[in-house]
C-alpha cells in the first residue's frame, strides 16, 4: 500500500512538472515573439558563433542570430503547424471512422480497407512525396501531415461507434424512430468528443516531429524562416567548429514539450478510460 501511494505521488509530481513546463513554454512562445520582433533575414557576422552567455543564454548561430529567440520562434511555428495539421487529420479520420461505424456492412468494409491501405504506406515517404509537389511552406506541411496521419483517428472513432451502437440508449433511440443523422448528432458525437480531443492532442507531437523532419530535409518550411528543423540542419555545419549549442538548443525545444505533452495526455487518457490505452497509442 505504501509503495502504491509513493508511485501515485511520483506520478502526480510528474504531471505537475509537465504542466508547469508546458505552461512556461506556451507563455514564452505567446509573449516573447510579439514583444521581441525578429528579423528573419538579419545577419550579424560580428556576433557569429558566440557561446552561451548572459547576453545570449543559448549562444548565437553561424549567422550571428540569437539561438534562444530563434528557437522560441521555431517552437511557435511548430506548435501552430502541428496543431492545425492534427486538427485536419482528426477531421478526416473522424468523418471516415464515423461513416464506417454508422453505416456498417459493405461501406464499413470498403472504408476500412482504404484505412488499411494508407496505414501500410510509410508516413514520412508519403509526406515527402506530398510536400515535393508544393513550394516549401507551412500549408504544404499541414497537408502532408493531415493526409498521412488520419488512419489512427478513423480506427478510434469506428471502434467507439461500434461500441456505442450496442448501448441501450442508442438502441432505444433507433427503436423510437430516430433518424441516423439524429442518432449521430445527439448520441454518438457527444460521447466521441473526449476521445477525439485526446487523440488530437496526442497527434500534435507527431505533427511537430513530422514538420521538423521535413524541414531538416529541406522540404518543409522555407530555409530563411525560424524552424526547429531548419535550425538543426544549419547547426550541423557549426558542430565541426565546436558550436554544439546551435543544434542542441532546437533539439531540446523539440524534446521537452513533446515529453511534457506525452505525460499529460497519458494522465488524461488513464482518467478518461484505461481501456483506451492501446487504442490511442499513436
Amino acid at each position: 500500500m505504501t509503495t502504491e501511494l509513493a508511485q501515485v505521488k511520483v506520478r502526480r509530481k510528474g504531471v505537475w512538472a509537465a504542466a508547469i513546463t508546458l505552461g512556461v513554454l506556451a507563455l514564452a512562445v505567446l509573449v516573447v515573439p510579439p514583444i521581441v520582433q525578429l528579423d528573419q533575414q538579419l545577419v550579424d557576422l560580428r556576433s557569429a558563433g558566440l557561446a552561451p552567455s548572459l547576453a545570449h543564454p543559448l549562444g548565437t548561430d553561424e549567422m550571428g542570430r540569437d539561438v534562444l529567440l530563434r528557437s522560441l520562434y521555431g517552437l511557435r511555428v511548430s506548435f501552430m503547424v502541428g496543431l492545425v495539421a492534427a486538427l485536419v487529420s482528426m477531421v478526416i479520420g473522424g468523418l471516415i471512422g464515423l461513416a464506417a461505424g454508422s453505416l456498417g456492412g459493405l461501406p464499413d468494409r470498403l472504408l476500412m480497407r482504404v484505412v488499411d491501405g494508407f496505414s501500410a504506406l510509410p508516413h514520412l515517404l508519403l509526406g515527402i512525396f506530398i510536400v515535393a509537389m508544393f513550394a516549401p511552406s507551412p500549408y504544404a506541411v499541414i497537408v502532408s501531415v493531415g493526409v498521412t496521419h488520419w488512419t489512427t483517428a478513423a480506427r478510434i472513432v469506428r471502434s467507439e461507434v461500434l461500441s456505442l451502437r450496442e448501448r441501450p440508449f442508442v438502441e432505444a433511440a433507433v427503436s423510437g424512430g430516430a433518424s441516423r443523422a439524429r442518432v449521430v448528432r445527439r448520441h454518438l458525437l457527444p460521447h466521441l468528443a473526449p476521445h477525439l480531443l485526446l487523440a488530437t492532442v496526442l497527434m500534435v507531437p507527431h505533427a511537430i516531429w513530422h514538420e521538423t523532419a521535413l524541414s531538416f530535409l529541406g522540404l518543409g518550411l522555407p530555409p530563411h524562416l525560424a524552424s526547429l528543423g531548419n535550425m538543426i540542419n544549419d547547426g550541423q555545419r557549426s558542430l565541426l567548429s565546436g558550436d554544439w549549442w546551435s543544434s542542441f538548443a532546437p533539439g531540446l525545444f523539440i524534446l521537452v514539450p513533446t515529453l511534457a505533452v506525452s505525460v499529460l495526455t497519458q494522465h488524461w487518457r488513464d482518467r478518461l478510460n484505461p481501456r483506451t490505452r492501446s487504442e490511442l497509442s499513436l
